[in-house]
């Protein structure tokens, strides 16, 4: 079990996931402005425990994915990606202690999304 949330704390989260987990390093125009690490977490395996109403949300492309920061402090600790719409998207930089994880980063062609999407699961 693993937790997280924002920079204020006013969004609190915690996910259960393998100790060995895969995060995608993304080159898009938001992952790579903001520093972005995606750990994908199931929806069933993911618990918002405090926050929800400090959210707010920016859709931009497509459309399709849901990106949530906090109000107050502006931190995106998760997110609904277009990628995964069975799976939230977390931040592996907003994870409260992620010494008991073994991390793999795999690089994600976020400006070429179509093709890069298709060779991910």
């Amino acid at each position: 079990m693993i937790s997280g949330g924002c920079h204020c704390r006013a969004v609190r989260f915690e996910a259960e996931v393998p100790r060995e987990v895969v995060v995608l390093d993304c080159n898009c125009s938001i992952c790579a402005m903001t520093g972005f690490r995606h750990l994908i977490v199931r929806h069933e395996h993911f618990r918002l425990l405090q926050g929800a109403e400090d959210l707010s949300r920016y859709r931009f492309g497509t459309l399709a994915a849901e990106h949530l920061f906090c109000r107050i402090c502006g931190i995106k600790s998760f997110y609904q990606p277009r990628s995964h719409p069975e799976a939230w998207s977390l931040n592996l930089n907003a994870v409260d202690d992620i010494g008991a994880l073994s991390i793999t980063a795999v690089p994600f062609d976020g400006r070429n999304w179509e093709e890069a999407r298709a060779g991910i699961d």
